[in-house]
């Protein structure tokens, strides 16, 4: 048993360094070189895994041998438009300027309802309001409406939007965040002079963040109620 629980945390290590070297991709985004890259891995770790007569060896090499090949293919994506089409192909418009192109439709081999299915998931309950609908290599599908369909923004309001900026992690578990305090050029004495204000100190705080508008939000561990 403990042969078995060792070998099972030395592949769940090198499975999981193996994922991270990957990228930081969604399942759903996937190319399908890497799709077949992470289930050949999983496939791999299992066997050793669970059969304590198989060597550990035969399970990494594989699995080291992969995670080279999947390097060596998005190299050459990267470097090459043909080979990235090769591997990954291309982007198929399926709705071109309001019109569902059935030609490509049986070349995906798509049907108008699994078209539909799609476009629901986009929160686009009516196929004549689409322009375009694109399938990118990824197996997702992107929407453009048509204009009188779309959201107005700002800019069509003609108003003037406010820069924002994004929102800094300043502690998390009380663990205070130098490296995001050194973006905002700010240093821990401002942190603490900012957070006592709210009657505890930083490391005290379960989460401390700054917006671009040099707003504060915090809140204490155990507390309940947002300060």
């Amino acid at each position: 048993m403990l042969v078995i629980f060792i070998r099972t945390i030395v592949l769940y290590i090198l499975v999981l360094l193996v994922m991270r070297c990957m990228g930081k991709r969604e399942i759903g985004q996937l190319q399908p070189f890497e799709l077949v890259i992470s289930i050949m891995i999983a496939d791999l770790a299992s066997i050793p895994m669970s059969d304590v007569g198989v060597p550990i060896s035969n399970g990494i090499i594989p699995i080291l041998s992969l995670l080279v090949m999947h390097l060596i293919i998005s190299f050459g994506n990267l470097k090459s438009i043909r080979f990235r089409q090769i591997i990954c192909g291309k982007p198929t418009i399926l709705i071109y300027r309001g019109k569902i192109d059935e030609q490509k439709l049986k070349k995906e081999r798509y049907t108008i309802n699994e078209l539909q299915e799609r476009l629901r998931g986009k929160d686009v309950f009516n196929i004549g309001d689409v322009e375009y609908a694109i399938l990118e290599t990824s197996g997702e599908i992107n929407v453009i409406l048509k204009p009188e369909k779309r959201n107005p923004t700002l800019g069509d309001l003609s108003v003037q939007a406010k820069y924002e900026g994004i929102a800094y992690d300043l502690v998390i578990d009380g663990v205070i965040q130098y490296e995001n305090l050194n973006k905002i050029n700010k240093n821990y004495e401002w942190l603490e002079k900012e957070v006592s204000k709210f009657g505890f100190e930083p490391e005290d705080a379960l989460v401390v963040t700054i917006d671009g508008d040099n707003q504060i939000f915090c809140q204490k561990k155990g507390d309940q109620n947002n300060v």
